[in-house]
């Protein structure tokens, strides 16, 4: 047994011990609370302006580093107005709140979705500290059907404009005329 041992370590090689050794030193534990069936209400001066659905959330807290919030199944966000009228909302496959950034990234087909426009992308970084949204790829759809496509788009947090840097786009002409 000890011979077997003694091989065993012999044919690894020092490099690969001394790696193994600073993984271990290394080591970042996870303590993870689980909710499922989750609402959270956004307010402001006692008005709605948010309501958020979730069908799991994670409230992750490592042994070193920040702590974040993860929403593997994903998250449907509806916005609101005065009138506690629908005005937007977002829809993704998965989502993560860096609390301590103040970030929150959606992934995995991002819908947004407005009165004026329907953007599509595959990510979305919300930055609370701006109140920007900024991703590095999409596509907007407007009202009239129109559809841009390009890198870089950022919008506030209302979504009432957007820039896109290097813009395509497919226009719909009615009558030999653009509308």
């Amino acid at each position: 047994m000890f011979a077997a041992l003694c091989l065993l370590l012999s044919a690894c090689e020092g490099d690969d011990l001394k790696k193994v050794s600073a993984i271990a030193a290394n080591k970042i534990t996870l303590s993870r609370e689980r909710t499922y069936g989750v609402e959270i209400v956004y307010s402001d001066s006692a008005k709605v302006k948010a309501k958020g659905y979730a069908p799991i959330l994670d409230k992750v807290t490592p042994s070193a580093g920040a702590n974040y919030s993860e929403m593997p199944k994903g998250v449907k966000i509806y916005f609101y107005d005065e009138f506690m009228k629908t005005k937007g909302s977002i829809t993704s496959g998965y989502a993560i709140n860096k609390e301590t950034e103040r970030i929150t990234i959606f992934r995995k087909n991002v819908i947004v979705v407005t009165d004026n426009m329907t953007f599509n992308t595959e990510e979305l970084i919300w930055n609370e500290n701006t109140k920007m949204y900024n991703s590095p790829t999409g596509t907007v759809t407007t009202k009239d059907g129109n559809v841009l496509r390009g890198t870089s788009f950022s919008a506030p947090q209302d979504f009432s404009t957007y820039s896109i840097t290097l813009p395509s786009a497919d226009a719909y002409i009615e009558n030999g005329k653009l509308p």
